[in-house]
């Protein structure tokens, strides 16, 4: 196919590329769902191949001509590319120069020292939700994990005690803040606010993170009362190091991109002038790229020239940051292919005319679509992906402060129970040595009860703005 017919393809995908009822888009919807969770579940495929073809089958069971599934596919999967990639990038980046220079292990050494017995549990809620803000859940987890480790063993504490705080932390950051990938994408197919969202969003997260961090740690640590494995200790990044930076710069940089986003946000709301020239200055310094792109570079002389790195080591760190994420950008490219077929086949207004006979509010909608998904694929960021697809016609008439708690509804119902189909569930299970019971019994648990507590705060936050 020429790139002049995909790209005429491309244009008409604006009108719904299959004529089908809402019965036959129901029962396609099911089906490509069904063969993504099959592909990924069943035969261990990876899930930018899965949602690739899931979104092809959707296509056909839809009755859509094979070559405007395509166009619908590449389209979505290239205009999410473009929105959200080099975000993820550029939070990779800031999250290897964080890691390897030690700043990461300043933060958590310079917190631990002013925390002892019960002000532990909290700490940990606290580093996880610093260190979480520009890492991947993933990553944070294997930054994490060490430390978790050897505070517990050395101050003689449940794991469970320790460990949830830490592990809540970082769940409630990818799940509902952005710039991590799940919150970006819905934030881009949703049209929602960045700055709006991630302040809405820390609002939400504070209180969830208490009830489902230390709070629920007292119950985890009485129901699975383990200590920390010993062969899971391994050694700390910064120990190799000569010096690291200091817990001011670091934090700083760290926070640089959020602050940048919220005054953007804020002058947004009190001005709200395209022409003012202060609203035009934050507009550029307060966009997602410029504030990230900032941090980098800011990083490399708070966090990497102040460890002693040379510009060849700078370079390197750069270059090794991007490699592990070229999956991220696939399942996260795929994901907005497939949404962008689910629009572009009608099932958007499919979902709009069922939501108006149902009386569901679209929050409630939007969070339960995304649980459905969840459960069925086990990754946050696909269910969050196709979860604000299908909800995106219910966003057009919101106003900005409930397109953006549309967003986190959707990221909330991502998080509900992690179960065996998640790789975070195994992450988790390997590097606190528990069987699966004892991981479903806290691990998922506290997954659950970030979505739920979540939720209801978002529907308090919907009935006061």
């Amino acid at each position: 196919m020429t790139s002049l017919s995909v790209e005429m393809l491309a244009a008409d995908a604006v009108e719904p590329i299959t004529s089908a009822g809402n019965a036959q888009l129901g029962i396609a919807v099911l089906a490509g769902i069904a063969v993504i969770v099959l592909l990924i579940t069943k035969f261990k495929m990876h899930a930018f191949l899965a949602l690739t073809i899931g979104s092809l089958a959707l296509g056909s069971f839809a009755g859509a001509a094979p070559a405007k599934t395509i166009a619908s596919f590449t389209a979505g999967l290239g205009s999410t590319v473009a929105g959200v990639g080099v975000l993820i990038a550029l939070g990779a980046i800031l999250g290897k120069l964080l890691a390897d220079s030690g700043g990461a292990d300043q933060i958590v050494d310079t917190i631990l020292a002013k925390a002892s017995g019960r002000a532990m549990p909290w700490a940990m809620v606290l580093i996880a939700s610093i260190i979480g803000l520009p890492l991947f859940f993933e990553v944070g987890i294997v930054l994490l994990i060490p430390v978790v480790l050897l505070v517990a063993k050395r101050g003689n504490y449940s794991l469970m005690r320790i460990g949830i705080p830490a592990l809540a932390g970082l769940s409630v950051m990818h799940g509902l803040i952005p710039p991590h990938p799940g919150p970006l994408v819905a934030i881009d197919a949703l049209g929602a606010n960045l700055g709006v969202t991630l302040a809405l969003g820390v609002l939400v997260a504070i209180p969830t993170v208490i009830i489902a961090g230390p709070v629920f740690s007292r119950y985890a640590a009485r129901w699975v009362d383990i200590k920390a494995p010993e062969k899971m200790i391994p050694q700390r990044p910064s120990e190799e190091l000569d010096h690291r930076p200091g817990f001011g710069a670091t934090l700083a940089t760290i926070l640089l991109p959020v602050v940048l986003m919220l005054v953007k946000a804020l002058v947004d709301i009190i001005v709200d002038d395209p022409e003012n020239h202060v609203q035009r200055i934050t507009d550029v310094i307060g966009s997602p790229l410029i504030a990230l792109l900032a941090a980098v570079i800011v990083g490399m002389f708070t966090l990497g020239r102040a460890a002693g790195f040379s510009k060849g080591r700078l370079s390197t760190t750069v270059e090794k940051s991007l490699a592990p994420i070229a999956g991220v950008l696939l399942i996260v490219g795929a994901g907005g292919g497939f949404k962008q077929t689910l629009i572009d086949a009608g099932v958007g207004q499919m979902i709009l005319d069922f939501s108006k006979d149902w009386s569901i509010p679209a929050l409630l909608l939007g969070w339960l679509i995304a649980v459905a998904i969840r459960l069925a694929t086990g990754s946050a960021t696909v269910a969050t992906i196709s979860a604000a697809g299908l909800v995106a016609p219910l966003a057009a008439d919101m106003s900005t402060s409930h397109a953006a708690l549309l967003v986190l509804a959707v990221g909330a119902g991502s998080l509900f129970f992690s179960h065996v189909n998640d790789a975070g569930f195994w992450l988790v299970k390997e590097y606190f040595g528990m069987n699966v019971g004892q991981t479903i019994k806290t691990w998922s648990v506290m997954e659950t009860i970030i979505s739920v507590v979540s939720l209801a705060f978002i529907l308090l936050l919907s009935l006061v703005l």
